[in-house]
């Protein structure tokens, strides 16, 4: 199974409804929390290219994006390839 980190804060919609799917789907995955957390933030502003809202979610260490996104990638069938797949 994949590993899948979501990046989120306290008072995030979106993050909620990413981590509903998740747990719709039965997979497990680390929450990183930024509400209060400015270094981490910045550090994921860097991994990510620029992006700075939330969520941000990581599937084996490979950005996908926000809750729109993995719902794209559902809907196509690819976040249930990528799901399954063992982290590298």
């Amino acid at each position: 199974m994949a590993e899948v980190i979501i990046y989120r804060t306290q008072s995030c919609p979106y993050c909620d409804m990413a981590k509903r799917l998740f747990n719709d789907l039965d997979v497990a995955f680390e929450e990183i929390d930024l509400t209060f957390d400015h270094e981490e933030r910045m550090a994921l502003v860097k991994r990510t290219g620029g992006r700075r809202t939330v969520p941000q979610i990581f599937i084996n260490g490979q950005s996908v994006g926000g809750y729109d996104d993995i719902r794209e990638l559902q809907k196509t069938g690819k976040l249930a390839e990528m799901l399954a797949e063992d982290p590298k």
